[in-house]
């Protein structure tokens, strides 16, 4: 059992910029805010493309029709793939800088995913290529959310 002082500056050591594996966890959460950003205009700028939108004013601003088109789809699925994943690593993420991995195992989780998800989004939406690529990078970010999952899990029973 650890004592309470112990335990009261444990989020202090965790959280600081002193700690390498919580300044991956920065870096890679702010690139994948800004890879989901640019998903989301690059979804923008298809619709402007192929003049297709979901609402009624924007085809009133733009030449268009409210329409859907093969291209707009694939990269909002590819959005969604995202929004399904992305903030379950951050979550998985987070918690598992608490269970105190290695720097270099945080560092190879968090790097990974973010070039998993970054491969995810080129070969499902900016150019296609065919499976089983979609589909390695996909596998890629799930099992380094489980890992990272079933680690701070069992830290985590070890301690209650």
């Amino acid at each position: 059992m650890t004592n309470s002082t112990t335990m009261a500056h444990a989020p202090r050591e965790v959280l600081s910029l002193k700690n390498p594996s919580f300044c991956a966890y920065m870096v890679c959460s702010c690139i994948l805010v800004i890879k989901m950003i640019a998903v989301a205009l690059l979804t923008a700028y298809k619709r402007k493309v192929h003049k297709v939108y979901l609402s009624p004013e924007d085809v009133k601003t733009n030449t268009g029709q409210i329409d859907t088109h093969d291209d707009v789809e694939r990269v909002r699925r590819a959005h969604l793939n995202d929004l399904e994943n992305i903030p379950l690593f951050w979550t998985t993420a987070f918690v598992f800088l608490f269970a105190k991995p290695p720097v270099w195992l945080a560092c190879l989780m968090f790097f990974t995913f973010v070039i998993a998800r970054i491969g995810h989004t080129i070969v499902y939406a900016v150019y296609v290529v065919r499976q089983p690529a979609r589909a390695v990078c996909f596998l890629t970010g799930l099992v380094i959310t489980l890992y990272m999952a079933l680690h701070a899990m069992i830290v985590g029973f070890a301690h209650i």
